[in-house]
């Protein structure tokens, strides 16, 4: 079956997915609201809305994962009811999850064909596993050893094993769960090449983002969900008012999301002298002063977050060194970081950023409960509640409580509990590393308007940030980084798309 076909026009095509009234009810929680929605053969439907909207809720519903209390789901107007994920599988339907599922410490050939091993009398082929591993590698464009263990892959690669899996199973919807979140420019471009061949193949496609450009390169319709239900379906991408798609997002208007408010800046805080260490080519050198938020822009692999890590402590320095407010800082661990007032959010919030199966509350203490521990040891629980009620409401974490699981919060308000965490300690400055990864449009509007009281009470922030709009939107400053080096610092004023993309090439 050829990757490269032409594409059939999505308005003439049949609604290959029907789901009718779809409701799933959580303790509490209405996930989904009598949702309806057609995905026809031959296009790529775009989703969009805000965490917490919905859109997860029904990727599981059609993974056969959770059953909806009502409506209906029909494939070429056949009824189905999924009672678990083989079910579903079988229907023809395949979910490619923004957290892969995948088993690193087998090889690309185990994982490709996992489930569906070829064997000779019940002993495994090993000859028909790499040759078929090999024919699907290259309907898919990868160059890659089939024996291979996939830990040692890229992001991107793995995802080329996830979407080999489903083609391999003959998936006729293929939903995406937000592709690119993780992804380097060029794998996003093998990817979006690889989802448009899927949908001129005649396949019906789910893209689920919350990139107002992703919709505009790959979709041929979106639908908006909110608060658990379908807010409005728009059937051409083509001329499409961002305005009126935020509005229909977050229920309210967003003229500027990234809502930027100068500042002057202050007394030099922090400066890196010289550092080198693991993840930089160079030694890095720059400075940041109180009030500025310094932006930090490049591509995947080019250092900014090692350095981020240098400063945090994270990882050891080879050579040089820190200093805050003047005064050189031993900086050995994240501990030091800390007690020296430095605090990094890190990217991978769920791996490094958070205890996902503990409370909020545990999460949001973690660090500053020892200045208010009795007798070294003991927990002073009321002086929690009460700091953990404090943040809550002044970030408007939206939570049950403060006793709510942090890993069922969406990303946006498992950003704020992370915050809260430091802002509960004495820092003074403040590691943001992707800070928006994985957030939705609203969120992202109260995260910058976060950073910026950070900035008006004389903080320093350093952002990292893959997204060259919201760089370029929320920094001060833009320092770019190439290849493990600093190559250049801009003032916003100078800042434009082609130049910074243009430093952070590789030569």
């Amino acid at each position: 079956m050829s990757l490269v076909a032409n594409r059939p026009s999505p308005s003439g095509s049949h609604a290959y997915l029907e789901l009718n009234g779809i409701t799933v009810s959580f303790p509490g929680v209405r996930a989904l609201d009598g949702v309806s929605l057609q995905v026809r053969a031959g296009e790529v439907h775009g989703l969009m809305g805000e965490n917490g909207a919905g859109k997860s809720t029904l990727l599981k519903v059609l993974s056969g994962v959770n059953q909806p209390q009502a409506g209906s789901l029909h494939l070429e107007g056949i009824p189905h009811r999924f009672i678990n994920t083989r079910a579903a599988i079988d229907a023809g339907i395949a979910i490619i999850y923004q957290e892969l599922h995948l088993v690193p410490e087998l090889t690309v050939a185990d994982n490709l064909m996992l489930g569906q091993l070829p064997n000779r009398l019940g002993v495994l082929d090993q000859r028909a596993l790499i040759q078929r591993t090999l024919d699907e590698l290259q309907r898919l464009g990868e160059h890659i050893d089939p024996r291979t263990r996939l830990k040692h892959l890229s992001i991107g690669q793995r995802q080329m094993i996830e979407i080999g899996k489903a083609l391999m199973r003959n998936a006729r919807v293929i939903a995406f769960d937000e592709p690119t979140s993780s992804l380097s420019a060029r794998e996003t471009d093998n990817l979006f090449r690889i989802i448009k061949a899927l949908r001129d193949e005649g396949r019906a496609i789910i893209y689920v983002t919350h990139r107002m450009e992703e919709v505009d390169a790959l979709c041929d319709r979106v639908t908006v969900f909110r608060d658990g239900k379908c807010i409005e379906t728009f059937d051409s991408v083509a001329g499409l008012d961002r305005h009126r798609l935020i509005t229909a997002m977050v229920g309210r208007p967003i003229a500027d999301v990234y809502g930027y408010r100068p500042r002057p800046a202050g007394d030099l805080l922090l400066e890196a002298k010289g550092l080198m260490g693991p993840g930089l080519s160079e030694p890095a050198s720059f400075a940041a002063r109180r009030g500025e938020i310094v932006g930090f822009f490049g591509l995947v692999g080019a250092g900014r977050s090692e350095l981020m890590k240098l400063i945090y402590g994270a990882a050891r320095t080879s050579a040089g060194h820190v200093e805050l407010g003047g005064k050189r800082v031993r900086l050995n661990s994240p501990r030091d970081a800390v007690r020296a007032g430095i605090a990094l959010c890190p990217e991978d919030r769920k791996q490094e950023g958070i205890v996902a199966i503990a409370s909020v509350a545990d999460n949001l203490n973690l660090s500053a409960r020892r200045h208010f521990s009795r007798a070294g040891f003991l927990l002073d629980t009321r002086r929690e509640r009460s700091l953990t009620q404090d943040y809550i409401r002044k970030l408007a974490i939206k939570t049950r409580s403060g006793d709510t699981a942090i890993g069922t919060l969406s990303g946006g308000n498992q950003q704020k509990v992370i915050l809260s965490r430091w802002l509960a300690e004495r820092i003074e400055v403040f590691l943001m590393d992707e800070p928006t990864r994985g957030i939705d449009v609203g969120a992202r509007a109260e995260i910058y308007h976060l950073l910026y009281g950070l900035a008006e009470a004389g903080r320093s922030v350093l952002m990292v940030s893959s997204d060259l709009a919201e760089v370029i939107g929320v920094a001060d400053r833009i320092i770019v980084m190439r290849e493990g080096r600093i190559v250049g610092d801009i003032p916003k004023a100078e800042a434009t798309p082609d130049e910074l993309i243009k430093m952070a090439l590789p030569r």
